[in-house]
């Protein structure tokens, strides 16, 4: 592995040294609004004598340039830019030249806009009588390039209101509808759908070439950014919103990545799966800060309500090490609902028909300029303890009430200071068990089996920020978070009561390297962690102190190529020194290819009874085999190194745009803290003697066979193995096939989506040495599921949503998913063997409304 980073290091110096004996790169900040007329626009005022090549982006507003300075310099390009009407920096375009510039290209009125009411915000428009629609109307000639169509008609379907677009394409009309009729004189009409946006772009279609009309907003609901080094999936809530999502265990239903899947067959607890691997090794962050880890990772997916979120990002692989060390699968980042962006109030009801309910409240208020506050609640609750559809006398989920309450603060000077701080508080009660269990009269008894798990959680975090405001390039920024964990539970004749206080700061510095070509950041950070868990009358307790420091640099010696190599060296008081490099390679050969590479490596400390609650229900015996005598629980810690690559690509299908991807990344465990199941009579934990890996390949094609139908397909292949006592198996309760579909359609104020997923047959461990009523098959059946939503908007301006959906509609659930459900005082009894969904056929039903 050394030589893999040795050698890749010394390919991009040899890189950079042939491409500086040459030519000369930068990039610096040009002010513009869009890709269809300012992109063109810019680059062609950029090239030139001199200029090997020059690429702006929309989404950074950066130019990059590749220049030879022997021929030019970069004040003569700056001010051919300027003269086009583009401010450089502190160069500004002369008024005259900017005022002539098309509607749609104004962006000195989009950043006030956006200074005043950032994104999202609509609170500026609030007071305003009409909803005024913008867009830009054009034809795509056969080089690709996009020309504005001057006069052409733009009227709302069935009415006689419209305009037509002006000299530069542009359009303006007030709302007076959902559709729009766009016509043009030797072009195809066609009626589209009115969707929000900053500003709408249409493409007509010459009656000679194409029939249909592509409309492109900025709202797509999960996109790749394609100019991320690190291939990250950004999830939207608009995305969220194509399924129930009730909290962040409900949220990856509509994608393809990731697993969810109950952990046992009592608990409620969940747990996701990416590459093949557990959740515990995907990093979870809230706005990169810790999320839930640690005692609170086996309920922590229940914790985070979905009506919270703003969007998430999904990465695979080891990702940057300024974000830590723990990451091995991937890392989910949680981006929640900001003060200053987030709509004035939002609520969510939501019932389903076990009885399940979900009540949200957001409030947001700009108090001043500069000072911002958000209150964020939730409650959910269930009360129904006679669900249990496989009619093994054991509830299906537990009962019990969730309620959570976060306060938010958002400062920013417009000076480059900005800070963020906030407190949460989390009190979960959950009884579970048999159905007939009565907690006052049947605790600790053999009457009826039942078990409680009650958590108190309270957290505080604060971010505090400078950017410099000569020198946007350089910044540095504070990260603070705190938390205290007190969890108390019972299992049957079992008690389990863990504790665990948390202290998290990182201190980022970043800047460039004499252009901004070449970037870095550095910091340093600090983790400490302290436990205390006791199972009946054993104490389990440690504290985990991990200082450490990181240095990541990034460099784009060309346009389409980019590196970023990290190295942090942290020291665990328990395991002393640890080393963590991380590579990640973007080149994009074509303007519509995208090739990355990525290698690392991750650690983090197993815990063990947290992260498998599910075995406290059931009568196995808790082996641990020693390894370590100052390591958590006697076992060494988890190290592995990850290894992938992914292609992105897009193309024309059915004359719309379409994208397919293929990604492959392989895991390998150095080290591994082993959960053996293997024996039906007994649980061991021990370190890692032998091979364990993980391969996992997945392509994925998105496409809008007809207009208004988004369809998303994906397949994806598992090859995962573990030693368990010397033997390689294969990782039970893992698929090694998954295939997925989803389909989304729109019109007018509805929507319709649709999921369907294929699981096939899974591993189970041995249960052979149970007698004949207590053994399982070697191997789960394959299965298939399905979830459908409706939803229905109301309002001038949709403030009001009303969805109705059903889950898993064939009806599909695992029998006999308790073992010994009829003794469970016995030995036999066990309800770990989970390898498919617990509860049958749901059905759903909510509202939403919304004040922007």
């Amino acid at each position: 592995m050394k030589l893999f980073y040795i050698t890749l290091l010394a390919l991009f110096i040899n890189i950079l040294q042939a491409q500086a004996q040459k030519d000369s790169m930068i990039s610096f900040h040009v002010s513009g609004a869009c890709d269809a007329l300012c992109k063109p626009r810019i680059e062609a005022a950029a090239a030139g004598r001199g200029v090997q090549s020059a690429n702006w982006s929309a989404e950074t507003k950066m130019l990059s340039l590749v220049y030879d300075p022997a021929k030019t310099s970069i004040q003569k390009i700056q001010q051919r830019i300027a003269d086009v009407g583009h401010d450089v920096g502190d160069l500004k375009a002369d008024d005259l030249v900017y005022n002539a510039l098309p509607e749609c290209c104004k962006y000195r009125e989009q950043d006030n806009v956006h200074a005043i009411h950032p994104l999202n915000d609509s609170s500026s428009l609030s007071n305003q009588p009409d909803e005024i629609i913008k867009g830009v109307v054009m034809e795509e000639d056969n080089a690709g390039n996009f020309k504005p169509l001057v006069g052409a008609s733009v009227v709302w379907l069935d009415t006689k209101n419209g305009t037509t677009t002006n000299e530069s394409g542009v359009f303006s009309l007030p709302k007076s509808g959902e559709m729009l009729v766009v016509s043009y004189t030797g072009y195809h009409s066609d009626t589209i759908t009115v969707m929000p946006s900053n500003m709408l772009k249409i493409i007509l279609a010459n009656i000679r070439q194409l029939k249909e009309v592509k409309v492109t907003t900025s709202g797509a609901s999960s996109f790749i950014r394609n100019n991320d080094v690190v291939r990250t999936n950004v999830i939207t809530q608009k995305e969220l919103f194509k399924a129930a999502c009730c909290n962040l265990s409900e949220s990856f239903e509509t994608n393809p990545s990731v697993d969810v899947s109950y952990n046992d067959a009592v608990t409620g607890s969940k747990q996701i799966q990416l590459l093949g691997l557990a959740g515990i090794y995907t990093q979870l962050t809230l706005e990169n800060l810790p999320g839930p880890r640690g005692l609170a990772i086996a309920q922590g997916l229940n914790y985070i309500p979905g009506t919270w979120i703003e969007s998430m990002q999904l990465s695979k692989g080891t990702g940057s090490v300024a974000n830590g060390f723990e990451s091995i699968a991937g890392q989910i980042n949680v981006e929640l609902k900001k003060p200053q962006t987030a709509e004035k109030l939002f609520a969510n009801a939501y019932v389903n028909s076990f009885g399940k309910t979900d009540l949200n409240l957001n409030l947001s208020q700009k108090v001043n300029e500069k000072w911002s506050t958000a209150l964020l609640l939730h409650d959910n609750f269930l009360t129904n303890k006679n669900v249990d559809m496989n009619h093994d006398g054991f509830r299906d989920l537990p009962t019990g009430n969730l309620f959570t309450v976060e306060n938010r603060w958002s400062f920013e000077n417009a000076k480059g200071l900005m800070s963020q701080f906030g407190i949460k508080y989390l009190n979960d009660d959950k009884t579970g068990g048999e159905v007939d269990y009565n907690k006052s009269t049947d605790k600790f008894t053999t009457n009826h089996y039942g078990l409680g798990i009650h958590t108190n959680r309270i957290e505080g975090f604060g971010k505090i920020g400078y950017v410099f405001p000569q020198k946007k390039y350089k910044s540095i920024g504070l990260q603070l978070s705190a938390y205290n964990h007190q969890q108390d539970s019972y299992f049957g004749l079992t008690t389990y009561n863990s504790h665990q206080q948390n202290f998290y700061a990182n201190l980022i510095y970043q800047s460039i390297i004499n252009t901004t070509i070449h970037k870095f950041r550095t910091g340093l950070s600090f983790v400490y962690d302290k436990y205390d868990e006791t199972l009946d009358s054993a104490a389990f307790k440690r504290t985990e102190i991990v200082p450490g420091a990181f240095f990541e640099y990034t460099g784009s010696p060309l346009p389409n190529f980019d590196v970023v190599a990290g190295l942090r060296e942290d020291h665990n008081n328990l395991y002393g020194w640890f080393t963590t490099p991380r590579l990640n390679i973007r080149y994009a050969p074509f303007k519509s290819t995208t090739i990355r590479l990525s290698a690392g490596r991750g650690q983090r400390t197993a815990n063990i009874f947290a992260e498998n609650n599910g075995v406290f229900a059931s009568a196995r015996m808790i082996e641990i085999i020693v390894s370590s005598a100052k390591g958590a629980y006697g076992l060494k810690p988890e190290i592995a190194w990850n290894k992938g690559i992914s292609i992105d690509q897009k193309f024309r299908l059915f004359n719309r745009s379409a994208s397919a991807a293929v990604d492959f990344y392989r895991n390998d465990f150095t080290n591994q803290v082993i959960v053996d199941l293997e024996n039906a009579r007994e649980i061991k934990f021990y370190n890692l003697e032998g091979k364990s890996y993980s391969n996992s390949l997945q392509a994925e094609l998105s496409f809008i066979p007809v207009q208004r139908l988004d369809v998303r397909l994906a397949y994806r292949l598992f090859d995962v193995k573990t030693t368990y006592d010397s033997v390689l198996l294969q990782k039970p309760f893992t698929s090694k096939n998954r295939a997925f579909a989803n389909l989304g359609y729109s019109i007018n104020s509805w929507k319709f989506d649709y999921t369907i997923s294929y699981n096939s047959r899974k591993r189970l461990p041995s249960t052979q040495s149970n007698p004949q009523e207590y053994q399982r098959a070697d191997y789960s059946p394959a299965y298939t599921l399905m979830n459908a939503q409706i939803a229905k908007s109301f309002g001038k301006k949709n403030i009001v949503d009303v969805y109705f959906g059903a889950e898993n509609i064939t009806n599909f659930y695992q029998e006999n998913a308790i073992i010994a459900s009829d003794e469970p005082f016995s030995k036999y009894f066990d309800t770990s063997m989970i390898w498919g969904p617990l509860t049958g056929r749901m059905f759903y039903g909510g509202l939403r409304f919304r004040i922007k």
